[in-house]
């Protein structure tokens, strides 16, 4: 994939500028040190050592989801997308596809821990979606973290029949509403970012109006090092873009302190697009 969406796109203005204050990133550190013996001076009498108190363990706290923003939403848009509209700190992180199951527990797991608002564009026919649901589930439910649809087996729609469009999407606007109970509806993002307009009034029929692309990749579809993920990070992560990522390869989950210090720094707000837009499907 290209750094930004592929043929067919329409943009809203871009804003480069970046914000001057950051929320500070800390990182809990925690580390185990022995205890050492005690030493008994040669020829004290032996005698038993009292027991140790057992402590009692300390339940983790389970992190409390940042409330959605308060933002002043606009209509989606009934085009192609690859950035948030207006001027402002927002940004879209959105992840795609889902071929390693362990690297969409990851993405959730930190979403999470840290409140990250996240929108995931699932590509149904892969198994990881029902393997995890339980993580999952609870964050969809209180809007954290948004599941779009990215068609079931990830073709070019541009090579399908209309018909073939139209299942595509359906099945896995289908298997969303099955296993997290949402309607996904109106975004979808075309595999590639490639799509025309028959592409779109097909996916119109069934009410996907909003095809959404990206202004900026992390460029992980494929296995690349986290280190380059890093840098394009540093790149793309910027005010009301629309950034896209993958939950395919393992690399980029070890980064994740790194590209959340970057949103942090630059005193960018992470935001789902239903966080942005409304429609007739999400008021």
């Amino acid at each position: 994939m290209g750094q930004t969406g592929a043929r067919g796109t329409s943009a809203w203005g871009r804003r480069t500028f970046l914000g001057a204050s950051g929320l500070a990133l800390g990182a809990l550190l925690t580390s185990c040190e022995a205890t050492p013996e005690t030493v008994r001076p040669a020829g004290a009498p032996s005698s038993p050592s009292p027991p140790s108190p057992t402590p009692t363990p300390t339940p983790t706290p389970t992190p409390t989801p940042p409330p959605a923003p308060t933002l002043a939403k606009v209509p989606a848009p009934h085009e192609a997308f690859t950035g948030l509209p207006g001027e402002g700190n927002l940004l879209a992180w959105t992840v795609d596809d889902g071929t390693d199951s362990s690297v969409v527990r990851a993405y959730a797991q930190f979403a999470h821990e840290t409140g990250t608002r996240l929108t995931l564009f699932a590509t149904a026919s892969y198994p990881a979606w029902a393997e995890n649901v339980d993580v999952l589930a609870p964050l969809v439910a209180s809007g954290q973290v948004q599941i779009g649809n990215h068609t079931w087996s990830h073709p070019d729609l541009t090579l399908l029949s209309d018909r073939g469009i139209v299942d595509e999407l359906q099945r896995t606007h289908d298997r969303i509403g099955e296993l997290f109970g949402v309607d996904a509806r109106p975004f979808y993002r075309p595999p590639f970012g490639f799509h025309d307009r028959r592409v779109r009034a097909a996916a119109a029929s069934i009410g996907y109006t909003a095809p959404a692309l990206w202004y900026g990749s992390l460029a992980d579809s494929g296995l690349i090092p986290a280190e380059e993920i890093v840098r394009l990070g540093h790149e793309w992560l910027l005010p009301q873009h629309v950034v896209i990522g993958h939950l395919n390869h393992p690399p980029v989950t070890t980064v994740f302190p790194q590209l959340t210090r970057i949103i942090a720094e630059r005193g960018l707000v992470t935001v789902t697009l239903n966080d942005v837009f409304t429609s007739e499907h999400h008021p």
